[in-house]
């Protein structure tokens, strides 16, 4: 092999390279990373003086809209949405129910396997009371990590057994566990007829060994408070269930007014 046709090789391959960087750079940042199975977790730019967070920055935000995905109510309205995620019981539950109860507040309920087979009385009691219960797939998996068939059969037991103890059925809403999802796992499930159901307000509430007081959890939500606000709440936060009737007084005070899922607006 002689140098000068090395050369002309070496040429060659940098030139492929060239137009192949061109090209890429021609993309948008999405069709670089995003095969479908691309794993985004849920996160976005808190609200601040009740102006509204935002996905912008995320990358995921044209998977999000494309799948009918929920992070945000009517943002034109004074209106807050309430929800909270029911992996396992921790004790507080009850006490919630009961402040929802007393001040006639709707909410939705995302439980688990778990929840389902261990608290029976507590999801009937839920339904009872007017409220949604929410699928957030039997044993908590990352859906990224499963085949399309396993999501399915995740989801379809948490309804089946919620049907059987409450009689609820159609189940419509969903919280992907962990707030991790993909292209795909927002298709698959948009098809088995769910929407998607993210967040705008939340905190660091879901660790039981870090609970800081009711006035921590108070503060936290009242600063991200805004209009068309899904709010994100763990029923295992003792911080939360103390706190879950100050905030609701206050954000009537503020002019806010409570929605039922039922009531998003339509995409």
């Amino acid at each position: 092999m002689n140098r000068r046709w090395i050369k002309s090789l070496l040429i060659g391959i940098s030139l492929l390279i060239g137009i192949s960087l061109l090209l890429t750079s021609a993309l948008p940042v999405d069709s670089i990373m995003a095969s479908p199975d691309h794993p985004y977790h849920f996160g976005f730019k808190k609200s601040k003086n009740g102006q509204l967070p935002s996905i912008n920055e995320e990358g995921f935000k044209g998977i999000v809209d494309r799948h009918g995905a929920v992070f945000l109510g009517d943002t034109t309205k004074k209106e807050l949405y309430l929800t909270f995620d029911n992996g396992y019981e921790n004790g507080f539950t009850p006490k919630i129910l009961d402040t929802l109860l007393a001040k006639k507040v709707p909410a939705i309920f995302f439980v688990t396997g778990h929840f389902v087979k261990e608290q029976p009385e507590l999801l009937k009691r839920m339904a009872q009371e007017g409220h949604l219960i929410g699928n957030h797939s039997w044993s908590h998996p990352d859906m990224t990590t499963v085949s399309n068939q396993k999501i399915k059969d995740e989801l379809t037991k948490v309804s089946d057994a919620v049907q059987q103890v409450t009689g609820q059925g159609n189940m419509r809403y969903l919280r992907p566990p962990r707030g991790i999802f993909s292209d795909r796992t927002l298709a698959v499930t948009k098809d088995l007829g769910y929407t998607n159901v993210f967040w705008s307000v939340a905190y660091k509430d879901w660790d039981t060994k870090v609970q800081r007081g009711a006035k921590y959890a108070y503060d936290s939500v009242m600063a991200q408070l805004h209009p068309g606000a899904v709010i994100l709440l763990h029923s295992v936060s003792k911080d939360n269930a103390e706190a879950l009737g100050m905030m609701i007084d206050e954000a009537r005070k503020q002019g806010y007014e409570f929605k039922s899922l039922d009531q998003l607006p339509k995409k």
